[in-house]
This record gives structure tokens, C-alpha cells and sequence, in this order.
């Protein structure tokens, strides 16, 4: 089957995946004039200063020193992060997404793997603790040194950044955070606190949970202008379309119908009555008292018709976002009462 052939096919499951849009959340509707919209870098209507005019309201949105949009994803942003930095030395987890290492690579940094201790009785790796830290950064003397760590993680848990910022300031040690799973953060009081104003550099994922469509993302700098950076890994005929999706998916969660549609997501996963296992509840982490991972996942897919987004031999992680319905977490409601949950 080919792209185009794939993308006509209807998928008649129940999604809890990315890209979290799930198909029938649209930001802007009339998507059949895309090729109409696409117009060119050099074009009249100077496209390029409209791009500079709304990432500087969104960076007043974040209360960040620059924002700046991304249609290549996170990965993207993580390297373009690691680039703008400067540094030669950067601490990486060893379990982390491939783009902090190829990063590091591209910028000729000295890496240094830290590992986290796996969580057996859920088979996941959690965030880094302020402790471990603390132990990385002990020896530090080089001021041109970068600590990357993943927060969220893929499953949902989230480091201590507001003390793991102190620490890295107290070293003169910058702090890079992969926040892909976190882009619904900074709206939201219900949810964990967002890296966008005590990291140096932050990148989110809007496609992941906030509704945008793949690979839309956010790179966010309280350090150097990334620009530079950005520009040495991206092309130079961007998709205006794309970016005017990025423009319209941040005015949307900053506005009182964006807010009220997270407030109803988090309410409506609360009426699941599940034990909160992590510290995102839009990730629902469930580990059930018979069944593997492996096992619950093929049962949901089988029998009910539901798709997780990542599992493993103890969990099943079932992924929110802005185009999570009322309807799906019903059925999944439906589903989970009927497996013992």
C-alpha cells in the first residue's frame, strides 16, 4: 500500500496515540486548500517577518526569552538547543531519545552517559532525581558544561526542574530539557509544572498531546537566540502552512476554549476512577493484577478496539491529548470495568 493509499485508508479504532489530534480534532478546518496556502520564503507577502511577529507573541505567551517554531519535531529543537548552547560538555541519559546523542554528536561535545535506575514493578525508567543530580554535577569546574534530561518521560514522570534549574545555576551548568510529552504544561494548574521558565532551553512536542499535527514542536530558550542554530539544520523553504498550524495551536490553548478543553480532559480521565501511577494523569499508566503489558495491550486491541501508545511486559501507557473525546474514555471506561480495573 502506498502513502496515498494509507492515508485514504479509515483506521475505525479507538486511538489513545499520537499524533493526539486522533484525526478529528482540526485547528484549521479547510485543510483541502493546504497547496493554496503554500506559498514561498521570498513571497510578497514577506511570510518571514509574519513568522518573527507570532513567535514573539508566543514567546510572551511561555514568558520565555525566545520561541520558535518547529516543523521537524522535538528532535529539531534538541539539537538545535545543543548547538545554540555553545557548550563542549554535556551530560546525556543513556536511555534517552537518539537525537541527544546524534546532538552532541553534530555539536562536537564531549558526552557523558548518566544512567536512572530502572522501575521493575512497572518496567519503566522514572525521571531523574534532584540526588542524581546533585552526584553529576558534584566534580563540575568546567563552566561549559550542559545537562539534557527527558521530562516528561515517554510514561509520564516528571523531574523536580524547579530545583535541578537551582542546581545547574549554582554550577553555571545549562539546562536543556526534552519536554516533548509536556506541551499541555504551561496551561494547566492540574498538571506538572512546565520547564519553559527555569530551563535554559525547553522543547515541546505539539503534536504529541497538544493537538497540533506531526511534527510540529516548540523550541524555547531563556539561553542564546537558537536561530543561528535552526538554521543550520533546517531547510530553507519552510511549510508556511505548517507554521501557521503552530501559530493557531498555542493561541488555542492559551485562550479561556483551549484551557476549558484541558480542564474537561483531566476531569473526564479522573472519572476513569484509576490509580494515578505516575505523575501526568493525561498519560493513563495502567498496570493490571492478572495480565502483562503485552497481554492487557492485545486484549484492548482485540477485543474492544482500542489502541495504546507504548507497552511493556508489567504497563500499558494509553496517551491524552486535546483530541481525546468524552466518547473514547467512555469506551475505554466501558472497557477497563469489564477487565477488573
Amino acid at each position: 500500500m502506498g502513502l496515498i493509499s494509507t492515508l485514504k485508508h479509515k483506521n475505525n479504532k479507538t486511538l489513545f496515540t499520537t499524533p493526539s489530534h486522533s484525526g478529528r480534532f482540526y485547528l484549521i478546518h479547510k485543510f483541502y486548500q493546504w497547496y493554496r496556502n503554500d506559498i514561498s520564503e521570498t513571497d510578497a507577502y514577506n511570510p518571514q517577518e509574519a513568522l518573527k511577529d507570532a513567535e514573539t507573541k508566543t514567546s510572551k505567551i511561555y514568558g520565555t526569552k525566545y520561541t520558535k517554531f518547529l516543523t521537524n519535531g522535538s528532535t529539531s529543537g534538541v539539537i538545535a538547543s545543543i548547538l545554540a548552547s555553545g557548550c563542549k560538555n554535556i551530560f546525556i541519559w543513556d536511555k534517552a531519545h537518539p537525537c541527544h546523542r546524534n546532538g552532541a554528536e553534530l555539536a562536537h561535545c564531549n558526552s557523558f552517559e548518566y544512567s536512572i535506575p530502572k522501575d521493575e514493578n512497572l518496567g519503566v525508567y522514572k525521571a531523574i532525581s534532584v540526588d542524581m543530580v546533585k552526584e553529576l554535577l558534584k566534580n563540575i569546574t568546567d563552566k561549559n558544561t550542559a545537562l539534557l534530561i527527558t521530562s516528561p518521560t515517554y510514561e509520564g514522570f516528571c523531574a523536580n526542574i524547579k530545583e535541578i534549574s537551582r542546581l545547574c545555576r549554582e554550577k553555571n551548568v545549562k539546562l536543556i530539557v526534552d519536554e516533548a510529552h509536556g506541551a499541555l504544561y504551561p496551561f494547566s494548574d492540574k498538571l506538572p509544572e512546565s520547564a519553559v521558565k527555569y530551563a535554559d532551553y525547553t522543547v515541546q512536542s505539539l503534536h504529541k498531546t497538544a493537538g497540533g499535527i506531526n511534527p510540529t514542536a516548540l523550541l524555547h530558550s531563556n539561553d542564546n537566540n537558537p536561530e543561528r542554530a535552526l538554521a543550520m539544520i533546517n531547510t530553507t523553504s519552510p511549510s508556511y502552512p505548517m507554521l501557521a498550524t503552530i501559530e493557531a495551536n498555542v493561541n488555542f490553548l492559551n485562550s479561556s476554549r483551549g484551557r476549558k478543553c484541558i480542564e474537561h480532559l483531566i476531569s473526564e480521565i479522573k472519572d476513569l476512577n484509576l490509580p494515578l501511577l505516575n505523575d501526568d494523569i493525561t498519560k493513563i499508566l495502567l498496570k493490571h493484577k492478572t495480565f502483562s503489558g503485552y497481554e492487557l495491550s492485545k486484549i484492548l486491541f482485540d477485543k474492544y478496539g482500542i489502541e495504546d501508545e507504548r507497552t511493556n511486559d508489567k504497563t500499558t501507557m494509553l496517551l491524552c491529548g486535546i483530541g481525546t473525546d468524552k466518547k473514547a474514555l467512555q469506551r475505554l471506561k466501558k472497557a477497563l470495568n469489564n477487565l477488573g480495573f
